[in-house]
């Protein structure tokens, strides 16, 4: 962790950070949020990766299952090349999304490009009783399709008058922030959005009187604004939203409201693996 800041003076006081975790790496690939751990505190966000790596240094992703959850990949830099069990496949272009709605069952794979730095975040999102079992949906962003007033970028939910692409009902807001040096930014978070946190890929910021570099920040609840302050030319990721009321009951690749929402997920994605199996072999 990067040394402690002296606190900036706002004219309304600014949230404050409840904790920060600079998490678990594994390669090119840190854990820093899961639901067993933040994700209870801050649902409906429930996992966060970040990842950074050069291409060619990390094997496929293997073939595997969700339901209950939407999964958001946001690729800053490098390329994925990616499948699904709806259908898609193709290949993600530096400051794309892929945006995988569970729901029901599905099952995708992906596989980094071999040349050139890849860094991005992958996010769980939990899902609302009335869509954690719904049909599976993927979207596959580009990047001139994010709304973007070339300092924000929204990859999910609303901010400024500019909304994501991404056909999402909850009250929910995830963007992408770039800064320059010495550079101060004010995030207000939508009414009703108590939880909200910020994540480092480049750079730090300094926020209520630390800095936070390339750690996970979760904030106090409530609705007051977060004041940053840019520490070197900056990027993070910075979400809120209203807190998911349900509990988080979990299986090995999912996340439900209840023991029976994950039998019927898991039996989900079962049934569709059978399918796959039998189309293999016509």
């Amino acid at each position: 962790m990067l040394p402690d800041a002296p606190p900036t003076q706002t004219t309304v006081p600014g949230r404050r950070v409840a904790t920060r975790t600079a998490g678990r790496g594994h390669g090119g690939i840190t854990r820093l949020m899961s639901p067993g751990d933040l994700g209870e505190r801050v649902k409906p966000f429930v996992f966060l990766d970040r990842f950074e790596f050069e291409g060619g240094t990390l094997p496929p992703m293997p073939m595997h299952p969700h339901s209950g959850i939407a999964t958001h990949t946001t690729l800053l830099e490098g390329t994925l090349e990616y499948a699904d069990s709806t259908g898609k496949a193709g290949r993600l272009e530096p400051r794309s999304i892929e945006y995988m709605q569970a729901g029901g069952g599905v099952w995708h794979t992906g596989r980094p490009g071999d040349q050139g730095r890849v860094r991005g975040f992958q996010l769980w999102v939990s899902l609302a009783p009335e869509l954690e079992l719904a049909p599976a949906e993927s979207h596959y962003i580009d990047a001139p399709l994010i709304p973007d007033d070339g300092r924000v970028r929204v990859l999910l939910g609303a901010y400024g008058g500019r909304r994501s692409v991404i056909p999402y009902p909850a009250p929910v807001t995830y963007l992408h922030v770039t800064l320059q040096d010495g550079e101060a930014w004010r995030y207000q978070p939508a009414p009703g959005h108590d939880v909200a946190w910020l994540a480092g890929s480049v750079g730090a910021v300094r926020v209520a009187g630390v800095t936070v570099g390339k750690e996970l920040a979760v904030f106090e609840e409530g609705d007051a604004p977060i004041d940053l302050v840019a520490v070197g030319a900056t990027e993070i990721v910075i979400a809120s939203a209203t807190k998911h009321p349900h509990p988080l009951v979990t299986g090995m690749y999912s996340v439900h409201t209840s023991a029976d929402a994950l039998r019927q997920g898991e039996d989900g994605y079962r049934r569709i693996a059978a399918e796959l199996r039998r189309s293999a072999r016509r």
